[in-house]
């Protein structure tokens, strides 16, 4: 069984036609299941009021389907932000007579500018995404020890908690102990299933619920990270060398506030330390954390500032 995980960018509402209305909060989640093969469509649902909301259906996602009704900063932020995020594969929806040429310049340079365009025909666009699921390959084997970012969980009577979220770095399997991160916590992972269907083990880019034992509610929150994996840290300090948008328009100072995204953590970082010698738009700087951040070492962090008006997303930082 394959998944693959789209984020919607556009109108609300535009996945609903493109799979069954799942789990909704800040973002919504739509399902498609055809034969073994499953499709995950994540809409933004509180933005553009709420940053977070786009940040974490982009981040979830390995593809995109960006819809274009206008051309407004908001097209511009979301452009931003599949680019930093690394989206590459997507598609590109024109409406309301907006033409290639008119978005050109401002899609130039980054992963947009690669998206294929397709006619605003859902039913097409499912059939293209069912052909794409059906051609993935699961590797021959999956050594390294994969993690759960947490997005939702909560009780189930008879079972305990449930946890859903999208594998990633590596395999987990089933009756694994999990160090619940930042926590010293850990659990029993009793079972897991793949869109309802009971699975011994998930890779990569699955869509899962973990049915957990020895943990309670309370101890969870979204962003949390359960994994096996020795490699996985976690710090309220973060070191490394950042790269701003060409947007961006002056450089960071120390004391600025901004927010980290990184899996499903979206957290306020004050800028401790920067060198802003040679190009100001690739400092090398020094977060720290209201709460710990979990990441593997060499992971993309994404930095955004609220305060930023038009344009919210600052660029990347590359945690040492």
């Amino acid at each position: 069984m394959s998944n693959l995980t789209i984020a919607v960018i556009g109108p609300e509402g535009y996945a609903a036609e493109l799979g069954k209305k799942g789990t909704s909060s800040d973002i919504t989640f739509y399902n498609l299941k055809k034969g073994e093969h499953t499709l995950t469509f994540l809409e933004p649902t509180r933005y553009p009021d709420r940053l977070a909301s786009l940040f974490f259906s982009v981040t979830l996602a390995s593809r995109a389907i960006l819809v274009v009704d206008e051309i407004t900063a908001a097209f511009g932020e979301c452009v931003i932000m599949l680019d930093c995020a690394g989206i590459r594969d997507g598609m590109i929806v024109l409406r309301n007579y907006i033409t290639p040429e008119q978005i050109a310049p401002l899609i130039q340079g980054t992963v947009v500018e690669h998206y294929t365009p397709v006619p605003d025909d859902r039913m097409k666009i499912r059939e293209q995404l069912v052909l794409a699921v059906e051609a993935i390959r699961e590797p021959a084997d999956v050594r390294e020890q994969g993690a759960v970012p947490v997005d939702h969980f909560f009780p189930v009577k008879g079972i305990g908690v449930v946890v859903l979220g999208e594998v990633v770095g590596g395999r987990i399997s089933r009756h694994e102990t999990l160090r619940v991160h930042p926590t010293k916590k850990t659990a029993l992972l009793r079972s897991i299933q793949k869109h309802d269907d009971d699975s011994e083990y998930a890779i990569p880019g699955d869509r899962v619920g973990l049915a957990l034992k020895g943990i309670e509610v309370e101890d969870l929150d979204r962003g949390y990270v359960l994994s096996a994996s020795p490699k996985i840290t976690s710090s309220t300090t973060l070191n490394g060398r950042a790269s701003l948008v060409r947007y961006w328009a002056s450089p960071l100072k120390e004391g600025m506030v901004l927010h980290a995204g990184h899996w499903m953590q979206f957290v306020p970082a004050r800028v401790a330390y920067i060198d802003n010698s040679g190009d100001w738009r690739k400092p090398v700087i020094t977060l720290r954390t209201e709460t710990e951040l979990v990441y593997y070492p060499g992971d993309r962090v994404l930095l955004h500032y609220l305060d930023g008006g038009k344009l919210r997303v600052a660029g990347i930082l590359n945690v040492e």
